[in-house]
């Protein structure tokens, strides 16, 4: 098979017919007839399975992996490209905010040059301004505290070849940060500047993309652990010049000291630097309890399409 465009579906019921004939169109002008849809329902609340099933019904290339619960949209992705048979494979969310007409775009990018990955950044974040200032600081603070370097406002939209997508689901951990695999994986990547639309309010609050942030960095450094040992470092390199003056006042000078307030400061310095080092050190020995469990990062309940396999 040529190509297999891969989407996932979560509240997608708006959107789905529309996606499936603009990819369709996109394919036709690529391969003709030599394509496939895999589409992924990650759980979804609404009728998005529904209205995907019965359109698998009346077209033999779309496929419907139907998850048994929602497990989270980066591991819906690896499940679909799990699932894609084709050479190139043509990664895209179904909300139409990116177009499945890049399809054209990606490939023409993709031959000139004889990449790998062609890969979406928006020429501009969408959103109000809280959204790209806080999606600038993602990037900021991933890219200084992960040691993996990536691009800025990246998107979903990619096309792959396959030896790519064959490396990248190499990757087993199950703690899934999508977008830092992408880039660990390596080979030949090139980023297409694009336009995203927007067509529905962003379900990435703050609170969800700090607990993004903390797991991607954890997920991808060692730095957190590097910063609590040289802090350690510091203190005590502090402590133990203070406490020389301290020696040295007793012996020499012999003036009392009062500082019952710089006393009580330092406990609750101390104190609250301690239970934060064991809050990070914790977050690291949770991914290991996750990742020694070994349990699969989703669970397949019907593949509907390809005879219903």
């Amino acid at each position: 098979m040529k190509l297999s465009i891969v989407t996932t579906l979560y509240q997608s019921e708006p959107y789905i017919e529309e996606f499936c004939a603009g990819a369709s169109e996109a394919a036709r002008t690529l391969v003709g007839d030599d394509y496939e849809i895999v589409m992924v329902n990650d759980g979804s609340p609404d009728n998005s399975l529904d209205v995907a099933v019965s359109l698998a019904r009346r077209d033999t290339r779309l496929v419907v992996v139907d998850l048994s619960r929602n497990f989270g949209h980066h591991k819906a992705m690896m499940t679909g490209l799990d699932h894609a048979r084709g050479d190139l494979v043509f990664l895209i969310d179904s909300d139409l905010e990116e177009d499945p007409a890049w399809l054209t775009l990606f490939h023409e990018a993709l031959t000139a040059g004889d990449h790998d990955v062609v890969y979406g950044v928006q020429s501009r974040r969408k959103g109000n301004w809280w959204e790209r200032t806080s999606g600038s600081l993602f990037y900021t603070s991933f890219n200084a505290l992960s040691g993996v370097e990536l691009p800025r406002n990246l998107i979903t939209a990619r096309l792959m070849r396959r030896r790519y997508v064959s490396a990248l689901l190499q990757h087993r951990e199950r703690e899934v940060v999508i977008a830092g695999l992408w880039q660990i994986t390596g080979f030949d990547q090139h980023a297409l500047s694009v336009n995203k639309k927007s067509t529905s309010r962003t379900t990435y609050s703050v609170r969800r993309k700090l607990s993004v942030l903390v797991n991607s960095v954890t997920s991808f450094s060692n730095a957190p652990l590097v910063m609590i040992f040289n802090t350690g470092v510091v203190i005590s390199i502090v402590a133990s010049i203070y406490i020389a003056y301290l020696v040295f006042n007793w012996a020499f000078l012999s003036r009392p000291l009062s500082g019952w307030t710089s006393l009580m400061g330092s406990i609750w310095l101390l104190g609250g630097l301690i239970i934060s080092f064991i809050g990070i050190i914790g977050l690291y020995l949770a991914k290991i309890f996750t990742e020694t469990k070994q349990r699969p990062y989703t669970i397949v309940r019907h593949i509907y399409g390809r005879n219903d396999e």
